[in-house]
């Protein structure tokens, strides 16, 4: 199977084995925080804040739910961002 057959769950599947983190997490909501990262703060933001909410996920004993939570507070204060960088548009 060439690089161009594999899919991103093949890419989480393998990194997790190669880390040993066995976690089923919602990855199009991570896929979504990132989205609205890169486009209400900054591109670079995008995978910085998907460590950080591993990260605050793993210090809260980890498991698909922390993620879930972290995931849920930070695309909320993403979303925050955005709207207060929009503001001085609509004036």
């Amino acid at each position: 199977m060439g690089p161009m057959e594999r899919t991103l769950d093949d890419w989480i599947a393998e990194v997790g084995a190669e880390l040993g983190v066995d976690l089923e997490v919602d990855v199009r909501g991570l896929l979504d925080l990132a989205r609205v990262v890169a486009h209400g703060v900054d591109r670079p933001a995008a995978p910085l804040t998907a460590f950080l909410v591993g990260y605050a996920a793993a210090q809260r004993g980890g498991g698909p739910e922390a993620v879930a939570e972290a995931s849920r507070r930070t695309a909320e204060l993403a979303e925050r961002w955005a709207a207060a960088a929009a503001e001085p548009e609509q004036r």
